[in-house]
């Protein structure tokens, strides 16, 4: 509304022309940070709703303030433009003197009670300062609220920044009920219907309709202007033409300021308000497609007339301005633009500009990529899984744009191969099978090149995780004939291995031992170890189906001791899967079930979902091994859980542990009292990965002393507590046992941890009682 009409009343009458849907949190908090600071800012970019929310907040306060609440629309003067005239007009402040504005104004405040609601202050920012500190000063009876884009950075100011609306996710499966419970969902319906009495969600537009609220980043504003469009058109049409934003959602209310009539216009004027570097930068910072770190943004945009040592000073405007938004996560933090700001930055590119931009963007993620490849066999394995997830919409941006780009292939191939371990510990399988098949596509089948290798015997394995055996071999003998001509002994060592896993898989278990014999070799002879140690424990399960448990365990436990040596947690966690198989089949349930969850702790923090759904289905088994059975039905509705969301299952992993697990399956079956055989835990509510683990993790209460309640250390540890209790030193243990002091170290690091001690003495008087026992 003008700011020559604004009042009390005014804020009463504007907030009844549009429904005020959600932000119960949002209203929460700001009311409280009201209470708590006499001056209160709420940003945000554009159209995320800082005004219409500062309406209801002050709407809702009046009660608590003699005077009223009064709203100030700054929208309308000119950057720079003194404001208090606007504000003196706003409160009928008498103008029958010769004082200035802001001297009428501070009188007129000075006894009063009540709440200054300053709008839209961005472009006028200096003189919103001097206001607010002479008023604040003079007047100790007066609150005020501000919306702007930018802080005013004054002693005393809290700053809310206003999100927005939250958004269902596309990967969930929703109701039309339940989809109503998300704010930008209900804000939709709200507006749509003011068009469309009969809108509703129906199965046929509710995809359409959770797409269009993210697309859109629950942003209010451009969610208005999309449902206004819903009078002639369906959801689905304006979806499919989203590609044109700025023309189709165009139509703005004609009382609204001109900034507000099209969402360009919107955008046009913060653009305007930056300064040509900070534009530069707000352009190039298009290339990410979701989330960023500092490090990246000054990599990637920090070249020619923009210094990288500027961009960190530069980020920091354009946060302060609601461009940039700002992620926190502990001492991390991230940066993000809205999808509208995004693709308005890319419109702004120079021509041939944006080349340049895409090709620093891929080299950074690739970068990135190699070295979680080279440095995967480290402590920082969990760090680079972490980040693998957190920067993926990078890395799926930067190949998608090197697989379409002439002369990208070589780099869009390492790229994807690069990304193996997060095609696998993720369970993006089939988006990792999609990109391998990409850059495969575009070799000559005879080329022999090293990258097309590592493409084939990479696709290999995703392809037989999935359970595709054909193509996995088919892939491998592709793989055979480029290494043969290569004469490649990292690319036959890996031939071997995966031909190994094609043979587990498969049922041939004697092929498949000696395939990973021969690979474990070949990987130790060109230095590999996290090849070798993958190559060990997969070796171990092709032990244990063959019948050879003891072997399967001596195998498993040289894996796991060098990867102790490398502070590995992946590989290390697969071997202790398998040591718990063994263990299990040789009837030490006591030890099977501590293998078991110590591989399901590692997973509690690093999240493999394929370790985790085979894990806990080893638990299952062994539940029912000890006649648990409702907790073996509750473990393997969790695994059935992991498998779901993987979108494979347990068959893809061989014939072998397949019928050990039918087998325990008909075992509960036939073991469950007759009214519990049709229950099926989970069935109504889903279990997310994290979830399933916690399940799997929780011991229930009445098995706390039967059977289950099994001691705490794995068999190495207790021949290490054993040697502790006999007085040796780490370096005295290490020499009986053949191993380095450092795994030595870590073994007795793990038994303090796991029996909460504090010293060796307590560790070598727990075993001699335990050896009393």
């Amino acid at each position: 509304m003008s700011n020559q009409t604004a009042g009390q009343d005014s804020l009463t009458s504007n907030a009844a022309v549009t429904t005020f849907v959600g932000r119960r949190k949002e209203l929460t908090e700001a009311r409280a940070a009201l209470s708590r600071s006499r001056l209160t800012t709420l940003t945000g970019p554009g159209g995320v709703g800082k005004t219409r929310l500062g309406i209801e907040v002050s709407q809702r306060s009046q009660r608590h303030y003699k005077d009223g609440t009064w709203l100030v629309d700054l929208g309308a003067l000119n950057r720079g433009a003194p404001i208090s005239a606007a504000v003196a007009s706003a409160l009928a402040v008498p103008d029958q003197s010769n004082r200035t504005a802001l001297e009428r104004v501070v009188s007129y405040l000075r006894d009063k009670e009540l709440l200054l609601f300053l709008d839209n202050c961005e472009h006028v920012l200096p003189g919103a300062v001097d206001l607010v500190d002479r008023v604040l000063a003079a007047a100790p009876g007066v609150r005020v609220l501000t919306t702007s884009r930018e802080p005013l950075n004054m002693a005393g100011e809290l700053v809310y920044p206003v999100p927005p609306l939250a958004m269902p996710s596309m990967e969930d499966e929703h109701s039309g009920q339940d989809l109503e419970n998300f704010e930008s969902v209900a804000f939709l319906m709200d507006r749509a219907r003011n068009v469309v009495p009969d809108f509703a969600i129906t199965p046929e537009n509710r995809r359409a309709v959770i797409e269009l609220c993210t697309r859109l980043d629950g942003m209010p504003l451009a969610i208005e202007f999309a449902a206004a469009r819903l009078q002639s058109m369906s959801v689905t049409q304006l979806l499919d033409r989203l590609d044109q934003r700025f023309r189709l959602l165009s139509r703005g209310s004609r009382l609204a300021q001109p900034r507000h009539r099209t969402l360009q216009a919107l955008i046009d004027w913060s653009y305007e308000l930056c300064s040509p570097q900070e534009q530069m930068l707000w352009q190039r910072l298009s290339v990410f497609p979701g989330s960023f770190d500092l490090d990246a943004a000054e990599e990637i945009c920090g070249f020619g007339d923009l210094s990288p040592d500027f961009v960190l000073d530069l980020l920091d405007q354009l946060v302060s301005k609601s461009i940039v938004l700002t992620e926190r996560t502990g001492e991390t933090v991230r940066y993000r633009l809205l999808m509208t700001v995004r693709e308005y930055g890319a419109e702004q590119l120079e021509e041939g500009a944006g080349s340049e931009l895409q090709r620093r963007h891929r080299d950074c993620y690739l970068r990135r990529a190699e070295t979680m490849v080279d440095q995967w066999c480290s402590p920082r394995q969990g760090e680079f899984i972490l980040r693998a997830r957190t920067e993926r919409h990078n890395s799926m941006a930067a190949l998608g744009w090197s697989v379409s780009t002439p002369g990208e292939l070589t780099a869009a191939t390492r790229l994807a191969v690069a990304l193996r371990h997060h095609w696998v510990s993720d369970g993006y399988l089939s988006e990792g099978r999609h990109w391998l098949d990409s850059v495969l596509d575009g070799y000559d089948d005879a080329a022999a090149s090293p990258d097309r290798g590592a493409a084939l015997w990479v696709v290999s394995w995703v392809s037989l995780l999935q359970g595709d055996h054909q193509a996995g071999a088919e892939y491998l003998a592709e793989c055979r004939e480029v290494a043969t001509m290569l004469d490649d002994d990292g690319l036959l060592a890996h031939t071997r291995h995966w031909s190994g896993l094609h043979s587990l898989f498969t049922g041939d278990l004697m092929t498949s031992i000696r395939e990973y014999e021969r690979a474990v070799a070949a990987h130790d002879r060109v230095g590999d170890t996290g090849a070798s140690l993958t190559a060990q424990f997969q070796l171990g399960m092709a032990q244990v189906f063959h019948g050879d448990p003891r072997i399967a365990l001596a195998t498993c436990d040289r894996a796991i001791e060098t990867a102790i040596e490398h502070d590995e947690l992946w590989n290390r966690a697969y071997a202790l899967w398998i040591s718990g198989i063994c263990h299990w089949m040789l009837g030490d349930h006591r030890a099977a079930h501590t293998a078991a969850t110590e591989a399901l702790t590692i997973q509690k923090h690093f999240q493999d979902a394929i370790c985790a759904a085979l894990t806990i289905e080893l638990l299952s088994w062994i539940a029912a091994s000890t006649r648990n059975f409702p907790r073996a039905l509750e473990l393997s509705g969790a695994a059935a859980n992991v498998w779901r969301s993987l979108g494979t299952t347990i068959g893809a992993f061989g014939p072998h542990i397949e019928q050990i697990s039918q087998a325990s399956a008909r075992r509960v079956q036939q073991g469950l009292d007759p009214t519990q055989r049709s229950s099926r835990p989970f069935d109504q509510r889903p279990l997310s990965k994290e979830e399933a683990i916690e399940v799997a993790l929780t011991e229930p209460e009445e098995n706390a002393t039967n059977e289950i309640d099994f001691d705490p250390l794995t068999r190495k540890e207790w021949e290490v507590a054993e040697l502790v209790a006999r007085g040796m030193t780490n370096r005295q243990i290490a020499q009986e046992l053949v191993v380095s002091p450092r795994t030595v170290d870590g073994h007795v690091g793990r038994i303090l941890t796991k029996l909460g001690f504090a010293s060796r003495m307590h560790i070598a008087s727990w075993a001699d009682d335990k050896r009393a026992d």
